[in-house]
Formats: structure tokens, sequence, C-alpha cells
């Protein structure tokens, strides 16, 4: 267990904020030129952006096309999104000189991926692939602020941030050489830097996943003892349930860390998994912001906890429940330890856990070792395989004790359970269920847990 507690704060960056911006909020001139009026307050921080909206997607279908070695069809991907750059940089900077330059910038990078096609696949080439959004939208940015007259300055992410050889964080790596690289830069208001990109333990560019940015916002938060961190993205902060499938949804004001992390790792998409694990130690409050109505007040994620009971739900999707069955279990000292060390031979997690005298039934999202895992199962136990499942967790500040949830069982009634995850947390009750039931339960514990129709 590693502890993100550090005494050293560079004296420049004391009491400063930490602004995240999504994909959405940079992904396109007019967008842009709101991030610029949020941020152009006067006083300073560190703001840092993920790639333009759709270019990562592309980018990982480029590497599609080199690891199936098409390269005719990246090179027309690539020239397609070569275009749409020029046409943004075009908009975005009038001054020649600076569009120049973004345009020079920018053909190096086109010209790395256009080399990249005709290349053997390897995670690390599709990395450095997947690592070029990043490192587009930032200089633009940061170029655009210059342009209107806005101190601001970059600060590489590839130079601080790094992860271990447990994909965690390489916490003494990232301070060290973030000092370095803050004194380093020239003197701003604003520095620019790179969501979502990072080294690996050898020094290769590797990422903290896909919605890493907010990831990398919070570690530096951390580094920095920030007085606050701001995730900017296109929704008003975290709803109740998801506005993408139900309607009548509405943002919560105030979650508590446990609340927010439960939330994150069940599905709510607008958080990392991880987002809060670097700042929850200092108690750094993470406050969740719509670019496009910054007005809103939005979610504030710390220490406190509000009012008990379910506050939200979120979904899970790509499920697989595994039943493992076997006459020995019962009362057969070792059998959990057998199972779970086959999960841990291909390291995949388990999300939910039920047992019985003769049977256990468990989750996972990871289905990549799916083949070995049963194989090895197969030889003290007998398997049965459910794919398509999803996760509905209902998250609130000690739910398993508040005399309102009982309302979660009238979806009994409705929608068939496959498992049922209740008393592991305080905080969070978790469904099991087919992925053809989704929005018909999502919908119905809307209706029945947020008192929208009567019991």
């Amino acid at each position: 267990m590693y502890s993100w507690s550090y005494t050293f704060v560079p004296n420049n960056l004391r009491n400063m904020k930490v602004l995240k911006f999504g994909g959405t909020s940079v992904g396109s001139v007019k967008n842009m030129e709101n991030v610029k009026n949020i941020i152009n307050d006067g006083s300073k921080k560190i703001v840092v952006l993920s790639a333009m909206s759709g270019t990562t997607n592309t980018l990982v279908a480029i590497a599609k096309n080199v690891l199936e070695k098409e390269p005719n069809e990246a090179v027309d991907k690539i020239n397609k999104l070569h275009e749409h750059y020029f046409v943004t940089i075009d908009e975005l900077l009038k001054d020649v000189e600076l569009n120049v330059k973004t345009k020079a910038y920018a053909s190096e990078i086109f010209n790395f991926l256009l080399n990249s096609t005709y290349k053997d696949y390897s995670q690390e080439l599709e990395n450095k692939i997947l690592a070029q959004g990043e490192l587009l939208s930032t200089f633009m940015f940061n170029t655009y602020l210059n342009q209107e007259g806005i101190s601001a300055a970059l600060l590489p992410a590839l130079d601080f941030m790094r992860i271990n050889s447990a994909k965690d964080p390489d916490l003494f790596y990232i301070k060290e050489k973030f000092k370095t690289v803050i004194d380093a830069a020239p003197e701003a208001n604003i520095y620019i830097t790179q969501g979502f990109i990072c080294l690996d333990e050898k020094g290769a560019v590797s990422n903290l996943q896909r919605g890493g940015s907010d990831y990398t916002a919070t570690i530096i938060g951390a580094v920095i003892k920030a007085e606050e961190v701001q995730i900017w993205t296109d929704i008003d902060g975290m709803h109740n349930n998801d506005p993408r499938y139900v309607e009548k949804t509405h943002p919560i004001s105030n979650l508590s860390f446990d609340e927010a992390a439960e939330l994150a790792y069940f599905g709510a998409k607008i958080l990392h998994p991880q987002t809060v694990l670097p700042v929850r130690e200092d108690g750094i409050p993470v406050r969740l912001k719509n670019t496009m109505a910054p007005e809103a007040l939005g979610t504030l994620i710390s220490a406190e906890t509000s009012e008990n009971g379910i506050k939200a739900i979120a979904a899970k999707d790509n499920i697989t429940a595994i039943k493992i069955k076997s006459g020995r279990m019962l009362q057969a000292h070792g059998f959990l330890k057998k199972v779970f060390e086959v999960f841990e031979t291909y390291e995949t997690s388990i999300d939910m856990i039920t047992t019985s005298e003769v049977a256990v039934s468990l989750t996972i999202d990871d289905d990549r070792n799916l083949d070995k895992i049963v194989s090895d199962l197969e030889e003290f136990a007998t398997i049965e395989v459910d794919k398509s499942q999803t996760i509905i967790c209902l998250v609130g500040h000690s739910i398993v004790n508040h005399e309102s949830t009982f309302k979660l069982f009238k979806i009994l009634q409705d929608v068939k359970i496959r498992m049922i995850s209740y008393g592991g947390s305080r905080n969070n009750i978790s469904l099991l269920i087919n992925s053809n039931d989704k929005l018909t339960t999502l919908n119905k514990l809307n209706d029945y847990l947020f008192e929208l129709v009567t019991l």
C-alpha cells in the first residue's frame, strides 16, 4: 500500500488549483475559447488536457490497422485526421507565425504516424501512437493562449509522469521530476500539461488507460497539495442515474470520496475509477463541472458525508458471470483459496462474489484469459459461464442500514436478478442482471428509489 502524503510543495505552486478538461471541452475552436475564458481569471493554475474528442478513437483504429497489417487503411485515417487538424489550426490561430509553427509541429506528429504504419506492431508502438492526441491538443492550446496574450507554459507530462511495474503511479519519481520540470519552466500563470500519457517503469511511453486524464489531474493535485482539483466535462456533475439511458436524472451536489470511488468503479463514465485515490488522504476536494455551463454548481467530492440513503445508480457492462460448483465444497478447507489462486495466476480481478454450500458465483470484467481460467477451474469443479451481464450499483452513505433501502427490492418482481452483493460495503449494493434488462432496470430503479412513482 502506497501513501500519497508528501511534504514538499514548490513555493510557486502553493494553494493552486488543478483543472482538467476532457476531449469534448477541447473538441472545437468554440469549446477551446470557452476553456480559455474559464481558466483566464488571473490566478495561477495547472491545466490538464485530454486529446480533442474523436482523436483517441481514431488513433486506436490506426493502431489496429498496424496490428492487422493494413497500411493503406491507416494512411487514409491519418491523412483525414491531418486535414482536420490543419483546418482547426487555421480557425484557432490567426497569428501567421504561430500558425506556421503549430502546423510544423503537427506535421511532425503525422509524419511519425505515417512512418508507424509500415512498422511491426508492438504494444510500445501502439502506446506511442495513442500519445499523439494529447501532445497535439496541448501544443495547440498553449500556443492559442500565447496568441491571446495569456501567460502560459507547457509542462511535458512524459518528463515527470511514470507508472511502475504494477501499473501504479511511481510516486517518488513523479514528485522529484515534477519539481525539476516546474523549476525549469518559464514563469507563467497557467501551466498546461497532458493527461493520460506517461512512461512505464522501463522509460517507454505508456498511459493511464482510457479516462486517465482525470487520474493525471488528481496525481498532480496530490503532488502540489492543490486547493482543489476540478474535472471539467460536458455534463453538469455526477448524476443520480445514467442520463444516457434514463430521463429525469439530476446532478448530485455532494459526494464523499468513498461514494464517488464506488460510482466510478461501477460504471459512472464521468470519472476514471482511480480518480479520488491520490487526493483522499489529504482531503483535497474534487469538483465536477460542465465546460458548456460553467455557472452550474456541479458535484463536490470531499471527505464530508451528507445525508444517508441511496444517492446514485451506475451500471457496468461487459460482465462475465462464472458459477463454480463442487460437491466437495461443503466445509472443504482451502476451496476458496484454490479458486482465488486461479484468478491471481491470470491477473484477473473479481467484481462480485456470492457463496453457498456447494457453489461460488463471481463476476469479472476482463475476459481475455477466460478460457484458461475455466480450464484451470474445471480441474476441481463444474463451471457455468454467462456472458453479456451488467452490474447495477446503488451507492450512498450507509445505505445497507437505511430505512428506505427496502424500496430497492421492489425491482425483484420485475427483473430477473442473477446475483446480489449486499453488505460487502456499507455504501454499495450491487445487482447482476442480463444486459438485455439494463434499460428496464435502470428506469424502474429510478422510479422506485427516487419516488417518481408511488409504491
